[in-house]
């Protein structure tokens, strides 16, 4: 169990400053698509080995219309955005995922009643967002790659809203490793497409190990905790990840990065966690 939760916690907090450092030496859809094709179709094959069965024509499909929300286009901003925008505040701006994923249930499919308590406590943490992005100075960031690391997570907030009303495999496993293996593949595509490709990027040590940690630890051992927990424990309890992974980011980016940390980064970070803690007690 501690294991479990050391593996959701600290692993995936890490994940974000692995990410950083991958997409400054290589490009960013290479690294986005090379971690989740490679960890969905170990997944994917582990799960038919253990007689999980194979997804039909119309599982395919809803397999498909989540891996390109979720992965797709999630981990394509995502990687893209942290070319220019630090590690810890990347991940706090991924915590605001269930803010995201309110905003789509109450006003855009109907699926939640409008209450006022649960969107102040959203407005706060989009002020603490805010608060974070309009950062001047020489080592400013810019606010359009935060937005389209906002506009992922929009993205990832569909997918896990769609997935309530689509016919997906039994296994989790299984579900999950053709989602990646779907999501990753057409990163590739996206990759080439671009011309990031061509010529092939040479890939240095740093870059080769951070990946290989995104695709070993974040994917592989990250997820199976997950799953392992999900099954075991309230998801309230699993989804305290939420929480703790921008605080294990930010730390590491300072630690090991060198990345700045200011009060106004405090602050704005203090402001979407506990928007995040609030939004979560409402609902």
């Amino acid at each position: 169990m501690i294991l479990a939760f050391f593996a959701i916690y600290v692993i995936w907090g890490s994940t974000f400053l692995a990410i950083r450092t991958a997409v400054l030496l290589v490009p960013p859809w290479f690294c986005a698509g090379t971690r989740f094709f490679t960890a969905g179709v170990i997944l994917f094959v582990y799960a038919r080995l253990r007689g999980a069965p194979g997804p039909t024509l119309r599982e395919w499909r809803s397999l498909a219309i989540i891996g390109v929300l979720m992965f797709s286009v999630t981990y394509g901003a995502l990687f893209w955005g942290e070319q220019f925008v630090p590690s810890g505040i990347t991940s706090v701006l991924e915590a605001t995922l269930p803010l995201l994923t309110i905003l789509l249930e109450v006003f855009v499919l109907r699926q939640q009643q409008f209450r006022w308590r649960a969107m102040v406590a959203v407005a706060v943490g989009f002020c603490g967002v805010a608060l974070m992005m309009f950062k001047g100075g020489p080592r400013g960031f810019g606010v359009l790659p935060c937005l389209v690391i906002l506009g992922g997570s929009m993205s990832w907030s569909l997918g896990s809203v769609l997935t309530r009303s689509l016919k997906l495999p039994e296994s989790r496993i299984l579900t999950a490793g053709a989602q990646m293996m779907l999501g990753g593949g057409l990163l590739l595509v996206l990759s080439l497409a671009s011309g990031e490709l061509h010529p092939f990027p040479a890939i240095p040590l740093k870059a080769a190990l951070a990946l290989v940690y995104l695709i070993v630890a974040g994917s592989l051992i990250g997820f199976t905790a997950f799953v392992w927990l999900l099954r075991r424990m309230p998801a309230s309890r699993v989804a305290s990840h939420a929480f703790v992974n921008p605080v294990v980011a930010i730390a590491l980016g300072y630690f090991v990065a060198s990345e700045e940390i200011t009060v106004q980064t405090l602050l704005g970070a203090g402001l979407v966690l506990g928007s995040v803690v609030l939004t979560m007690r409402e609902t």
